[in-house]
């Protein structure tokens, strides 16, 4: 199964520089982050406990004999993960689901940095975040001012925590274009291993991209993100680094057509996914659709036919949730544009 998200070649070629071109056929979303899912209410959750009916659990939180969080509950009150809940004032321990996190993929551009303060005042990739309701945004990793390509935000700290740490080697996939081409030497302490001031490094896989005059692309990838590691590792072998995309974190492609300094929140089944490759097991509800700036289609013939690239494979996921939400966008209009000819044809 070929994938849809951006591929080395594509980069190498320069479609990738390319300006996607908006679809107007269809209706572009708002940016703004799909609701969560509903929490469930209380005399629910009480009466699943084994307390009684619902009706009878309703009566009980009318008559105040209820606290959430220590104040009196109302009847039709919703409760979720983490609330206090006493019954005449013993504390009753609920089986509640965490809220399944929420993930957005960032196209990361040149000239911001990955921080919420920073003393120069430079342009920050979380000024353009959606809000949170609750919590708040954290990177899965970095990226340096310099470096743009594939960024990964979510609201668990927990999941971050599992995408960015060494032992569970996820591959992270660059396509890397160096002044000078490199030596069969050069290539081959990079994957053995080259001494940084803060340890060894090595790329897992190293592959000749082409290129133009001095410039040269390599596609690499490397199962950790210590600060410009990949940026370092050229250096150390004699060669500077002029350009450097990260097109792939794990199983997470960067999607086809999200452009620069534009986010997309995952959906349900992408969310899925990547929480799995993380060893974090199952999602325990359904996120939010997609949510994304605008749709967009290839500006080539070549982005209509199968693609070769270092991650091909069955797996990866990200450019599939465009044409999702590509087909759900087409199905709302639809229904939209049909509903004045309804309403005429029923007066």
């Amino acid at each position: 199964m070929n994938k849809k998200g951006i591929q080395f070649n594509e980069v190498v070629s320069g479609e990738f520089d390319l300006e996607p071109v908006i679809d107007t056929a269809t209706e572009a979303p708002k940016r703004v982050l799909g609701p969560q899912p509903e929490t469930p209410k209380l005399h629910k959750v009480l009466a699943q406990s084994g307390l009684g009916s619902r009706l009878e659990m309703e009566a009980l939180i009318a008559q105040g004999r209820v606290l959430v969080n220590d104040q009196p509950a109302h009847v039709g009150q919703r409760i979720q993960y983490g609330d206090h809940v006493k019954v005449n004032g013993r504390p009753l321990h609920l089986r509640i689901e965490p809220p399944p996190p929420r993930i957005i993929a960032y196209h990361k551009p040149t000239g911001e940095i990955v921080s919420h303060d920073d003393p120069q005042s430079r342009p920050t990739v979380f000024r353009k975040l959606p809000r949170l309701q609750q919590g708040k945004w954290q990177s899965v990793g970095r990226l340096d001012l310099n470096t743009e390509g594939l960024l990964l935000f979510t609201n668990s700290g927990e999941l971050a925590n599992k995408l960015m740490h060494p032992r569970f080697g996820l591959e992270r996939e660059y396509a890397v274009r160096v002044l000078g081409r490199l030596s069969n030497i050069e290539k081959a302490k990079l994957l053995a291993g080259v001494q940084l001031e803060d340890g060894e490094a090595r790329f897992g896989t190293l592959e000749d991209g082409g290129g133009e005059g001095a410039n040269c692309w390599y596609r690499v990838t490397i199962q950790e993100g210590r600060n410009r590691e990949v940026r370092r590792m050229f250096e150390a072998v004699g060669h500077a680094v002029s350009r450097l995309i990260r097109i792939r974190y794990g199983k997470m492609l960067l999607p086809r057509g999200l452009k620069r300094g534009d986010w997309m929140e995952l959906d349900a089944l992408d969310t899925e996914q990547l929480v799995r490759s993380a060893g974090l097991g199952r999602v325990s509800a359904k996120t939010a659709p997609v949510r994304k700036s605008a749709v967009v289609k290839s500006t080539s013939p070549a982005g209509n036919k199968a693609r070769s690239g270092g991650a091909a494979g069955n797996g990866f996921i990200g450019g599939e949730s465009l044409s999702r939400q590509r087909k759900e966008l087409k199905a709302h209009a639809a229904r939209k544009k049909a509903l004045p000819r309804r309403a005429k044809m029923g007066g």
